[in-house]
């Protein structure tokens, strides 16, 4: 089962609605939302995330390791090993993440489509998490600075006929991925903000 069979349904047309009234339709909203909220920013989803960041840096290292050692005929016969099991890391581990990603906007709709329904703003106070937030914008914003620091200053500190072309690529290779790591959680802690912003607001549905 795919993960996104495991995620709400949108909400049924204005037709076909079977709430016997308000307080059923806000009950199954609150319902809906909190598990949207839990499956976009829960912690679990943080620690996978980085998780994922990890194994595609592991499989990066390798390749790192595969271009750092062609000095001979027998050096570069190990680094095709190396450069073997650096993609075989490295690709699953990105189609994880494009997955990953193609739910968080599945599950950017859906809060939109659910939220529209009503207004409640009682239930709606605990769907705010602004800790929650920071938690996923804090360390995405530290991560993308300092990827962003080792891709401008490995180049520019690179001692010729010290430091190989191999080294520096290799070095800027994690720089970036720490870099869309961090720009990944900067990008879902914002729009989880935007979408409490404009959708949780006291009044009716806009």
């Amino acid at each position: 089962m795919s993960s996104r069979s495991l995620l709400p349904p949108s909400p049924p047309p204005v037709a076909i609605r079977s709430w016997p009234d308000r307080n059923a339709l806000l009950a199954d909203r609150a319902q809906v939302l909190e598990a949207l909220v839990r499956g976009y920013l829960g912690a679990g989803r943080l620690g996978l995330l980085w998780l994922w960041a990890a194994l595609f840096a592991l499989g990066w290292s390798l390749v790192g390791t595969a271009l750092t050692s062609l000095t001979d005929v027998l050096t570069a016969i190990v680094g095709g090993v190396f450069l073997l099991l650096g993609l075989g890391v490295m690709i699953p581990t990105g189609l994880a993440v494009g997955f990953g990603l193609r739910k968080d906007r599945r599950i950017r709709q859906l809060l939109h489509q659910w939220a529209e329904l009503d207004r409640d703003p009682v239930l709606d106070r605990n769907l705010r998490r602004p800790g929650l937030s920071l938690a996923w914008l804090v360390p995405s914003v530290l991560l993308c600075a300092g990827g962003l620091g080792v891709c401008l200053v490995l180049p520019a500190t690179a001692v010729p006929g010290h430091d190989t072309y191999a080294l520096v690529v290799y070095g800027m290779g994690l720089g970036l991925i720490c870099w869309l790591t961090g720009l990944i959680g900067v990008m879902k802690a914002t729009a989880y903000r935007r979408w409490v912003q404009r959708s949780l607001a006291s009044g009716p549905p806009r």
